[in-house]
């Protein structure tokens, strides 16, 4: 990226918001250079402007960074996860941590209770396609007879994933709980799959 445009990111990153004078002031940049790198920026998805009026007089516009901008930045998530799992994982027996995720797992389909009851079995597989890809998971079912073979072609817990695979019980536990059926894990990256694969044996559903 411009060396500049980098500067414009970073100086808004310390800032939180400043205007193009502020901008110039900081990085002795003329308002003019200023302005085409923000409008680049903005047509990249990284800055947003807002305006701000004050007053009689013109409004001034403020500039701020996307979140698709702060993602440019070091983050620690996983290793805060990393190390969060490993002292649950000291307190507790396995069993105990495995039933902590499939809780989580319960809150997250929680929300989609009212959209789910009631629904037709392949209004609910919809819902639930739509609710994998609300937490990460690029998901698309198909069925054949009482058998429904749902695929997840990216995994948002990958890297934790590999150092605890117990997060694993999360999307299979969605499943099993969106549906209320018997869910069985056929392929998962994890283990060098190419996607992570569930099957899905529904004969009571089928009605619903």
């Amino acid at each position: 990226m411009n060396a500049s445009r980098e500067q414009i990111l970073r100086t808004l990153k310390a800032k939180g918001q400043a205007t193009i004078i502020e901008l110039s002031d900081a990085l002795g940049l003329t308002a003019v250079s200023v302005r085409h790198h923000l409008s680049t920026l903005q047509a990249e998805g990284l800055v947003t402007s807002t305006e701000v009026r004050q007053g009689v007089g013109r409004p001034r516009h403020t500039y701020s960074l996307t979140p698709t901008a702060l993602e440019r930045f070091p983050t620690k998530y996983v290793a805060l996860s990393e190390r969060l799992l490993d002292e649950l994982k000291s307190a507790l027996d396995p069993k105990q941590v495995e039933a902590l995720f499939v809780h989580m797992a319960q809150g997250m389909v929680a929300k989609f209770a009212a959209r789910l009851e009631g629904k037709p079995l392949e209004q609910k597989l919809e819902l639930l396609v739509e609710l994998l890809g609300s937490e990460g998971f690029l998901a698309q079912w198909k069925r054949s007879g009482e058998t429904i073979w749902l695929t997840e072609y990216n995994c948002p817990y990958l890297h934790l994933g590999q150092r605890h695979p117990e997060v694993c019980a999360i999307d299979r536990a969605m499943i099993s709980h969106a549906l209320g059926a018997e869910v069985e894990k056929t392929a998962c990256v994890l283990n060098g799959g190419e996607n992570c694969q569930f099957v899905i044996t529904a004969p009571r559903l089928a009605g619903i």
